[in-house]
């Protein structure tokens, strides 16, 4: 790690304000001048990039959305030559074209450098055993962890996903300390270690999970079950990949590294931009990046931000742990219902989770149905006492929903396990 990663890590406030505001102001010219698309975008709003020439500014600068990103696929926001662009990361496209994101060498330093930030704030070392079980290809999980081990000194294991015994035994024979990958599968893998009786055998201390949302009830039995402490990091591929912000020893949010990345919280409504401590979207900015630096970033994300100093030393600016999203929100007869809700329930209630939400439209009314797995305890119990356990948890859902849901308790292993991003939500109404 560079000094001078460290000292911006802890810079003091004004300090790190000077920096933002260089870069912004450089950034900002150089997509105006470089990318067609952008500066249409900002002529159409009657900017110039000598209006910006301070963080106060940035409120002028129009948002732009992943349908921006998808109108100008593949190049229509590349901001340096193609000669000059070494990598290529991109979403999986299942919702309509895929995002391409473009990368410098010097971007790809960035990146590692960020990720590097999250494995050391993990209590990660030259000593340490980084086990990357994200995915690897296009996929931004497995590049940017593994980039970030390399810079810290890890011994990397570049695993991807998928696999489980082999997973499993690597993580045995070469002692892994560190783990990374989606939480359900760190789930998935917990789960098979306990089965297979190799609970004794592993070495994990920490474990860095992100690419789903996940609850501090799911946080409390990963941490249990293969005895680490679990952080969080965060990341899009269109801004840069894992390790945007990462969650430090405290656990109260994620620091964002603000000096690559400005984060602001709007009202996703009317985009009026929220003071401190607001709840709303989540909007980013690049400074520091060069091939795909994108401006006022709509992530649809639900989240808070705070400055509220660190035990840790850091003076970065945390968000907190994802409340959601405005784009995967259920609308419920008329309810916002986030998947998150539903998962902290059922862990609350002592149950695995592995769970299925499934929306359905019947005679012109939206139904809502959740499939729990039993424990194998539960699975042997009297019908009666499955029954009573299917009433408390849609009354436990209900005080959190506002609605009462069917419950359905169904055996084990019968969901679908997944070695990446779960398949939580089937909404047939798309269909």
């Amino acid at each position: 790690m560079s000094y001078y990663q460290q000292e911006m890590e802890c810079a003091p406030c004004d300090k790190m304000k000077e920096l933002k505001t260089e870069r912004l102001v450089r950034t900002v010219k150089h997509v105006y001048e470089n990318v067609p698309y952008y500066r249409k975008l900002m002529d159409d709003h009657g900017v110039r990039p000598g209006d910006i020439k301070s963080l106060d500014d940035l409120s002028k600068l129009p948002f732009l959305t992943k349908d921006d990103l998808r109108d100008a696929y593949p190049y229509g926001l590349l901001a340096v030559p193609l000669t000059d662009a070494v990598r290529i990361q991109s979403t999986s496209g299942t919702t309509g074209k895929r995002v391409v994101a473009f990368y410098t060498q010097a971007d790809i330093d960035l990146w590692d450098e960020c990720c590097a930030r999250a494995i050391v704030a993990a209590g990660g070392g030259k000593d340490d055993v980084v086990h990357v079980s994200y995915g690897y290809g296009l996929f931004t999980g497995g590049p940017g962890l593994n980039g970030g081990s390399h810079k810290v000194g890890s011994l990397t294991l570049p695993m991807s996903s998928g696999n489980t015994e082999r997973q499993i035994q690597f993580m045995t024979d070469l002692g892994s300390t560190i783990l990374c990958c989606t939480p359900s599968y760190a789930s998935y893998l917990a789960e098979t270690i306990i089965k297979q009786g190799d609970r004794d055998k592993i070495k994990l201390k920490a474990g860095i999970f992100g690419a789903e949302a996940w609850s501090e009830e799911m946080r409390r039995d990963l941490e249990k079950n293969l005895g680490i402490k679990a952080y969080d990091i965060y990341g899009l591929t269109e801004i840069t990949g894992p390790g945007v912000s990462f969650e430090c020893s405290e656990q109260t949010g994620m620091h964002v590294n603000e000096d690559h990345f400005i984060p602001e919280i709007i009202d996703p409504v009317t985009g009026e931009t929220l003071p401190e401590g607001s709840k709303g979207e989540l909007v980013f900015t690049c400074i520091s990046k060069t091939a795909f630096p994108l401006i006022r970033y709509r992530t649809r994300d639900i989240c808070v931000l705070s400055r509220k100093q660190c035990s840790c030393g850091r003076t970065l600016i945390k968000m907190s742990r994802l409340m959601g999203r405005t784009d995967d929100m259920l609308i419920i007869r008329g309810v916002n219902v986030f998947p998150s809700q539903i998962e902290t329930v059922i862990l609350k209630c002592g149950l695995t989770p592995n769970y299925q939400i499934i929306v359905d439209r019947v005679n012109h009314t939206d139904t809502l149905e959740v499939r729990v797995e039993m424990t194998s305890e539960m699975f042997s119990d009297a019908i009666k006492n499955i029954a009573y356990r299917e009433n408390e948890l849609v009354s436990a859902m209900k005080d959190m929903l506002g609605i009462s849901p069917k419950v359905k308790l169904v055996a084990p292993q019968s969901i679908t396990r997944s070695e990446g991003k779960a398949v939580r939500v089937i909404d047939n109404r798309k269909i």
